[in-house]
């Protein structure tokens, strides 16, 4: 794997601005239908709050696997810098 390859892979901010908007608009959309819902207050309630935790632990979720990503990938870039160091100081040539 190369390493620099794995440095740049960046999002774009059209695509942080489109997973953005399309997350405020499931919200806001599943909000708006607990609201207009034909049910007791209750239930609505019960069906906002349920949304509002699924919300807030899928927020969890991604924040978790991305700081795993990021481990994995900081532990992996670490071990190389020490290989081409080692590679670097190494002299095939000199007499042991």
């Amino acid at each position: 794997m190369n390493p620099t390859l794995a440095s740049t892979a960046k999002n774009t901010t059209a695509f942080a601005a489109q997973a953005a908007i399309s997350f405020g608009a499931a919200l806001f959309a599943m909000l708006v239908a607990i609201y207009f819902m034909d049910a007791d207050p209750w239930i609505k309630g019960f069906l906002a709050l349920g949304t509002l935790y699924l919300t807030t632990s899928t927020f969890t979720l991604a924040k978790v696997v991305r700081d795993m990503q990021e481990d994995s990938t900081t532990v992996h870039r670490l071990d190389q810098a020490r290989l081409d160091k080692l590679l670097a100081q190494h002299d095939p040539y000199k007499s042991a």
